[in-house]
């Protein structure tokens, strides 16, 4: 007779989740395509921020038209930080003004300033005014425009804003914890018996047979 109470169950069960839904693996995948994209772009925005800062390269908007038509209205241009004495005469450059915000025409004349000590007097005119500027700039560096895209302006201006760049860092943030926030398995359960375990109602070994016969 057996000590083995009979609540016992005579075999071991194990309990197995299925395969995730079609629907929950495709999220995933999506949110791992966004998570890498947006790492990318991080490292390119960067990358893209030191090479500026080492190279001196910025970004000026064009508001007006009197660069047009070389550099229209609405325009945005790539511009470098250089030392006066590298202009020349027919290149676009940005000025720097006193109580007023910074100009961009090309320059007309250009000659060591009598005042300052490596400094530079420039005259400068607007592909479409009629007449220079009303006065030349005493510089001792200057930003040169390099390249320009036209009608980009707008854009930018709106991709610096606040409530954009906040938005941004909101969505990413939702998208990493989405990602990492722990989770029950997904699926339904599947119950498995496993029958061999029960050895008390299996059939006797060859052993024990033969073992009985000499007996």
């Amino acid at each position: 007779m057996s000590d083995k109470p009979d609540s016992e169950p005579t075999g071991a069960t194990a309990v197995r989740r299925g395969r995730p839904s079609l629907l929950y693996r495709l999220g995933q995948n999506l949110i791992d395509v966004l998570l890498w994209s947006i790492g990318i772009l991080g490292l390119l925005s960067l990358t893209a921020a030191i090479i500026a800062h080492i190279w001196g390269l910025s970004i000026i908007l064009f508001s007006t038209g009197s660069m047009s038509p070389t550099i229209p209205a609405g325009s945005a241009a790539l511009v470098q930080r250089i030392a006066a004495s590298e202009v020349a005469v027919g290149d676009v450059v940005t000025v720097e003004r006193k109580d007023a915000l910074p100009i961009t025409h090309r320059v007309t004349s250009i000659r060591p300033s009598d005042t300052v000590a490596g400094g530079y007097v420039i005259t400068m005119k607007g592909d479409a005014n009629l007449s220079e500027d009303a006065a030349p700039y005493q510089v001792s560096e200057v930003r040169r425009v390099l390249y320009s895209v036209p009608g980009v302006a707008q854009t930018i201006a709106r991709l610096r804003s606040p409530y954009v760049i906040g938005g941004l860092t909101v969505v990413a943030a939702l998208l990493v914890t989405w990602a990492f926030w722990p989770r029950r398995p997904s699926g339904p359960a599947r119950v498995a018996d496993d029958g061999d375990a029960d050895g008390a109602d299996g059939p006797a070994s060859d052993d024990a047979v033969e073992g009985a016969e000499s007996a």
